[in-house]
This record gives C-alpha cells, structure tokens and sequence, in this order.
C-alpha cells in the first residue's frame, strides 16, 4: 500500500514537471513571436502603390541630404495613419506605427516616422503649394480615375483651434458656418471638386469668411484652365453659385449645372404656377421645361417636382404652418382694434389685410360703431355732449384648405438650370443628383472614425497642407471603392452586407472594417498574414498584385 501511494507520488511529480517544462517552452517560444496589426492597411499602401503617388511626389520633392527618409515615404504614413480607423492624432504617428508593420507598409522603421520629420514634409507642401501639388498628384493619375465629365463643385468648413500668425494664403479667422449656425469659432473653408465616381480631382483652401459664392467661381475658373479634357465637361454646383455675375464671368462655352435659388423672382413666380408636369422614368419625380434668359445667358430651366423631396419637408411645413396661423391670429387681433373713420375704409382695409394672407379667408366680416367723446375723455357721454362715430372691423377668420393644399403639392418642388439647351431634363437632373457625392467627401473628412478631420497645428500653413493630405485620403479612399465594384461587376462575384446579402457596391469603409483583426505574425525571421478569410482573400486577388504584397 505505501509503495503504491509511493508510485503515484512520483506520477504526480513527473507530470508536474512535465506540464512545468511544457509551459516554459511556449513561454520562450512566445519571446520570439510579436504581431502587429494590418487591418485596412494594406489597402490603402496597395493603392498608393498602384497610382504611382510616390514617384510622383519624389518628382515634385526630391529629397535633400538632411532628410532621412524622402517626402513620398512621409506622405504615404500619413494617409495610412489618415485612414487607419484609430484615435490617434498625426502628431502620435510614431506610436500609431509602432504597433503596425511598418517595415511592411513603409519599408522603414517606425522610430523615424518622427514629429520633425512629419512636420518639415508639410512645411515641403506648402511652400510648393498644396493646392498645386494635389493637382500634380492628380494629374498624373488622371488616366486611372474613370474620367471627369461630370465636376462636383462644393465647399464646406473646418474649425480649429489655437492662435495663428496670418502667414498662411489661406486665412484663420471667424466665419459663420451653415452647419452649426455658429460665427463665433476659427474656421477654414475646404473647396472640393469631385468626378462622377466621387474621387477629388481639385481642392483649394479659403479663409473662414469668403463667400461661397466667389469661391464656387474661383475654383470653376481655375479648373477649366487646366482642364485638359476633348469630351463635353459639365460643371455642377449648388444654388451658391447662380448669380449675375457667376454667369457672366463662365460665359456660354463653360457648360454648367446648378440649382436656381427661389429668391429670384423669376424663380419664385414659376415654382407657384400651375404647370402641366411629365412623369420621369422614375415615377416619384416629374418635370417641366422651358427656356430663360437670365443675365444676358440663354439657358434651360427644369421644374423639378420629387415625391420624396416633398415628403421629407412634410413636417417641417406643418410646424411653419402653425407658427404662420399663430400670427395671423395676432395679426387680426391688431386689426379689430383699429379704428377708422368711415365703413368702407375698415372695410377696404379688411380686404387689403386678408389679400396678404392666402392662408386665411374671413369666416364672417362686418364693421361695428363706436361713439368716442371729442374733448378725448374717458367714459360715457353725457345726454347731450357731442361725439363722434368711429367704426372697427368684427371678423373671424378659417383656413384656406386650398391654399394650404397647393403649397403641399409645391414642397417637392426646385428648378435646375443648365447653359446646354440640348441636355435631356432627365439626364439634367440625374446628373444634379450626383451632387451628393462632393458632400458625402465632406462627410468622409468629417467622420471621426477616419480622423483626418482633427486639426490642432498651430501654423496656418500647415494646416493648408494638412488639408491637402486629407484629400489626398479621400483620393486613395474613393479610389478603392470603385475599382473593388468595377471589379466585382465584372467578375460578377459579390461580398457579403452588414446584413449578410450579396451585394457589387459596398462601401470600402465597411471592407476597411471586414479586414478588421488581420495581423502579420512574425516567429523570429519569420512572418505570416493570421486571420485572411476566403472572403478577404478574394478581394485581395480582385483588386491585383498591388495589394496581394501587403497580405501575402
């Protein structure tokens, strides 16, 4: 009995100490074995890559004998840090690519990523000139873009924050901003042009407070004088850009796409009138047509009516409706008050009031007297004193349901105006649509989880090349997002929705997050991409051998 309680001592003990030596193994194994995280990263160096930005911007900044590493290297880390999904400033870039393959991305060790080395690059940009430099960067790409026949022109505000020293082109200062209605913050105005695929072919800085509408013209003028393009090109802008004195300066051979503002007159009278409508191929929207003559330019003005324009403005009229009824209500309370001297003038000024007010009709109108001492005392008269016959409007008023009716079925209504008198209207307002792609850019600069819309540089003019790089971003972003579609049409393969359909035209910022938690794995000398899927690995081979490097 003790020899056996014996023998399973020592049992026990070999076993321990062979789970003991088989732990110390992996835990020195482990100290050879690092990984970093590759994500999205890949995608974005592949398409850097593969548009050829960094010969392109080696051209442009040579490197000089103090710089470590050249311009394009420094470039390219900023748009991978740009586009790489975590909370890191630029100024972190050091740290941010730490904890990724650098040497893979970049070719390059992480600790000379450093801030001095960022900031002499931006200072690079913009003694070059970054709205010069992007459109290097683009004009050198144009041929891998899918073409510009369509031109998005817009423009929106950044803030920022900190004191600057005005040596810039582009000036800090207050401006107000449609988007958060304030004046009181330090802004920068970011002028984009995008093509119909949504990617930036020109960019441009102004100050906090130009107007938008010399700045629509600015850029509309500069890009055509370089434009280099044998098709018809149209030049899309928002109602910012309609005036005189836009038109005139374009000309007749500039072709042009905008939205007319309903406070011309013009403009006003036609969107009130009755007009016989056609239905578009799209059954929710119809249209009319006719020809203007509008600061001296023979054009083309569409009456658009959109079923789903005029049911998103539904609630926003119901409450303006109330609010008007509301002070017309006052209104007539102010005029029942009112006294005149004879019946028909109280009468002609009911009927002036109520013309005013096509949301109103009397209900019942009439005129009541009232005797007023002369003498100008308070109180009844006496039997015998003098007076005076005054006479005040008595009335109620209703609804015009007629009205009201008719300016429902106008909410949907806009008018889109073209200089091309031989564009279809319903190529026209296709094409208008399209401007949305120029703000979704602006949306994609703004979203924090793509952080390339956090400026805190204290030098005007880095900011100014910052903000080319931020473009530069959506460049490279836009780009991958319609090479992947164009290729999965082709291929007529699919990948899956954030609801699990097959669907030809993700988003790339939902791809970004399908490559979520693949890592380069590295066990000495030895490296190895974890966690490709059969799904991430087909995209991959779609997009080309650009990007297989990366994940392979």
């Amino acid at each position: 009995m003790g020899f056996l309680i014996f023998g399973v001592g020592v049992l026990g003990f070999v076993l321990q100490a062979f789970c003991f030596y088989d732990l110390a193994c992996i835990a020195n194994l482990m100290k050879n074995v690092s990984t970093k995280m590759l994500d999205n990263l890949g995608l974005v160096a592949g398409c850097f890559d593969e548009l050829g930005i960094a010969e392109i911007i080696d051209a442009r900044l040579p490197k000089k004998r103090m710089h470590k590493l050249p311009h394009s290297v420094l470039v390219k880390a900023m748009t991978v840090n740009g586009l790489g999904y975590l909370d890191n400033r630029l100024y972190l870039c050091t740290e941010f690519f730490g904890k990724v393959p650098c040497e893979r991305l970049l070719g390059v060790d992480p600790m000379d990523l450093t801030d001095d080395a960022l900031g002499r690059t931006l200072d690079r940009i913009a003694e070059y000139g970054p709205t010069e430099f992007f459109n290097e960067i683009v004009f050198g790409v144009r041929d891998k873009l899918g073409g510009s026949q369509l031109l998005h022109v817009d423009t929106t505000s950044f803030t920022v924050e900190g004191g600057y020293d005005g040596e810039g082109v582009v000036k800090i200062n207050h401006g107000y901003s449609r988007q958060d209605g304030r004046s009181d913050l330090k802004r920068f105005v970011l002028g984009l042009v995008c093509n119909q695929h949504g990617m930036p072919v020109y960019m441009q800085s102004f100050g906090g407070n130009e107007s938008d509408k010399k700045n629509l013209l600015e850029m509309i003028t500069r890009l055509k004088t370089g434009l280099r393009s044998t098709d018809k090109v149209y030049h899309v802008a928002d109602s910012a850009f309609y005036t005189g004195k836009n038109l005139k300066s374009i000309g007749q051979c500039t072709y042009w796409i905008s939205r007319v503002p309903c406070t011309i007159a013009r403009a006003k009278k036609l969107l009130e009138q009755d007009l016989d409508m056609a239905v578009c191929n799209d059954p929710r929207c119809s249209y009319h047509e006719e020809s203007v003559r509008y600061a001296g330019i023979l054009q083309k003005w569409v009456v658009v009516h959109s079923g789903e324009a005029q049911k998103s403005k539904a609630a926003a009229f119901e409450k303006s409706l109330g609010k008007e009824l509301e002070a017309h209500g006052t209104g007539l309370w102010h005029l029942s008050n009112q006294e005149y001297y004879c019946e028909a003038d109280a009468l002609e000024a009911a009927r002036k009031w109520i013309a005013e007010r096509p949301l109103l009709t009397f209900e019942d109108l009439g005129v009541a007297t009232v005797k007023k001492r002369l003498n100008g005392k308070k109180g009844r008269p006496s039997k015998n004193e003098e007076t005076r016959t005054f006479y005040r409007i008595e009335a109620t008023t209703r609804i015009n349901e007629k009205e009201v009716e008719r300016r429902r079925e106008r909410l949907g209504r806009f008018i889109i105006a073209t200089n091309d008198l031989d564009l279809d209207p319903e190529k026209l307002l296709e094409d208008y649509k399209g401007q949305s792609r120029v703000e979704k850019g602006f949306r994609f600069l703004k979203d924090d989880t793509f952080n390339v819309s956090d400026v805190y540089l204290k030098n005007e003019k880095r900011i100014e090349a910052l903000a080319m790089v931020m473009v530069l971003c959506l460049l490279l972003y836009s780009v991958l997002e319609w090479r992947l579609r164009e290729k999965l049409r082709e291929e007529e393969k699919t990948v899956r929705s954030q609801v699990g359909k097959p669907v030809q035209n993700p988003t790339m910022k939902w791809v970004f997050y399908k490559f979520l938690g693949v890592t380069e794995v590295r066990i000495q000398d030895k490296t190895a991409i974890a966690n490709m899927t059969d799904e991430l690995t087909m995209i991959i081979e779609l997009l080309g051998t650009a990007y297989e490097k990366y994940y392979s």
